[in-house]
């Protein structure tokens, strides 16, 4: 009898067609994120390289922290360098015979700064009255013409020279100003530097700080009237360095020019006549001012100005018995020279 020889039954073909089905269904999707890939990839490499801000946060800057070296020099300062207001060096040789009586003097060029001739320029002086161009300088910044200004009570105690100024009386700072730099009035000085610094002490410090600034190595003021002389000084170069600065002032210039000055004034006392102790002013050609001063201390001393055929001088003379005259012989040579 013939042995039977088992068929095996042909395997289902239904798992097959589920594989090709699900095949199909995904297809789709493989080629879907692929192609959303490389478009991924291609977008990134030309992407800016700036990144965007989340929509949710703040934008945060991007911070790079760089290493200081050791031994990294330290920031340098910016200088204030004072301007050069003289300039000497270039002096004019000359004797003067017979030779100027006062113990210091300087002749200077006013436009150029130019220091022309010298006597102890550097000497470091008391300068009595001439200290209130200082104070005129500071204060005319600082006060409009008719600005009113209260007389403080302290005021009418200053040293002699005072014109008369009442405590609380309101006063126009002009008529001030030409009291200061005409009559030489202490109270004068005072008044204007409580008026522009708020009191007597910062007004002296602001002084002393302009001085500074202005490259004034031989100066201190410890008064803004010069009616003390105590660690109140100057020099001849330094004066005539500061006399530069203030000319420059229309209105400075204007007051140190004028020779009679008529005021009308409150009740009781209705009006005022200023005369300008500068005795150079109508007697010398060209004279434009500018102030005269004198203590026991600082004996008399002037700074003068002229102008003639548009060369302008300033000449300082300290303690001479005969300022006028030494004056008259600076001025007469400056002119003569240039």
């Amino acid at each position: 009898m013939p042995t039977r020889v088992p068929t095996t039954a042909p395997p289902s073909r239904r798992p097959r067609k589920r594989y090709r089905y699900r095949l199909r269904r995904l297809t789709p999707v493989g080629l879907a994120v692929a192609a959303a890939g490389l478009g991924g990839a291609w977008v990134g490499s030309h992407q800016s390289s700036t990144p965007i801000a989340a929509a949710a946060g703040p934008v945060v800057p991007h911070i790079v922290h760089r290493a200081t070296p050791k031994h990294a020099a330290p920031a340098k300062r910016a200088v204030v360098v004072p301007e050069r207001l003289l300039r000497g060096g270039t002096q004019i040789s000359h004797r003067f015979s017979p030779g100027l009586l006062g113990a210091a003097a300087v002749l200077v060029d006013a436009k150029t700064g130019r220091v022309l001739w010298g006597k102890n320029a550097h000497d470091r002086r008391q300068v009595a009255s001439t200290t209130k161009i200082m104070t005129a300088l500071l204060a005319l910044r600082k006060l409009r013409p008719h600005e009113l200004v209260t007389v403080d009570k302290s005021v009418p105690r200053v040293p002699l020279v005072r014109e008369g100024l009442r405590a609380g009386e309101k006063v126009e700072s002009w008529k001030l100003f030409y009291s200061l730099l005409l009559y030489s009035g202490n109270d004068d000085a005072l008044a204007l530097a409580i008026a522009a610094g708020g009191d007597k002490w910062t007004f002296i410090r602001s002084m002393n700080a302009e001085a500074k600034l202005l490259g004034l190595h031989d100066t201190h003021f410890s008064t803004p009237s010069g009616v003390k002389d105590a660690d109140n000084y100057s020099s001849a170069w330094d004066l005539a360095a500061l006399t530069r600065v203030a000319m420059r002032s229309a209105r400075f210039r204007t007051i140190v020019h004028t020779r009679v000055k008529h005021v009308k004034w409150n009740a009781p006392t209705y009006a005022k006549i200023y005369v300008n102790n500068n005795r150079l002013l109508g007697s010398y050609p060209g004279a434009t001012g500018v102030k005269t001063g004198y203590t026991h201390k600082s004996g008399p001393c002037l700074v003068a100005s002229a102008t003639r055929h548009g060369v302008s001088l300033i000449a300082v003379v300290l303690d001479s018995p005969d300022m006028y005259t030494d004056a008259r012989r600076l001025l007469d040579f400056g002119f003569a020279s240039l």
